[in-house]
């Protein structure tokens, strides 16, 4: 009996919560809705690459970090194999680009999740980039790090080519 009218006072409490919560926002959360709202804002971490992206360079053109001006495809931002326009934020002394220059960019490794035929899908732990000229040929003569084997479908095989290792 007890146990019967416990469950019906706990059924009328998530009742009369529940109307709270639906008829005045943010007056009353949950632990579950706390979960997934850290669910969700950790999965937005993980976006496209877009203006102001600071992206590792890999290659050993002489750049170290590059900032992302703008995705030269697509409206929302850059992804695997997505060619960018970047400027160069920190390089070695005696590279061959210097500080400051605009360089185009392959974009070979991204946080962003991407799937894949098979049904599996590809991310990586940094946003990666080998520098490339206009005509897309590599500035740098080696690859460091993984590289996905994606790249042979947007035409980057120059870029696989010189990489150590193909995911």
């Amino acid at each position: 009996m007890a146990a019967t009218v416990a469950s019906r006072c706990s059924h009328l409490g998530r009742s009369l919560f529940g109307g709270l919560r639906n008829s005045v926002p943010g007056l009353l959360t949950t632990s579950h809705e706390l979960t997934c709202s850290n669910f969700l804002s950790q999965q937005q971490q993980r976006t496209f690459i877009q203006m102001r992206t600071v992206l590792k360079v890999v290659d050993n053109s002489g750049a170290k970090k590059v900032m992302c001006i703008q995705a030269l495809k697509g409206k929302k931002g850059a992804r695997l194999g997505d060619t960018i326009i970047a400027s160069v934020k920190e390089a070695h002394p005696n590279g061959k680009v210097k500080k400051g220059k605009v360089v185009y960019g392959v974009v070979v490794r991204a946080a962003m999740q991407k799937g894949r035929c098979d049904g599996s899908e590809v991310k990586f732990d940094d946003n990666a980039v080998v520098l490339v000229d206009k005509q897309g040929q590599p500035i740098g003569t080696r690859v460091f790090g993984p590289v996905p084997h994606e790249l042979r479908q947007k035409k980057h095989v120059k870029i696989l080519t010189l990489a150590g290792h193909i995911a």
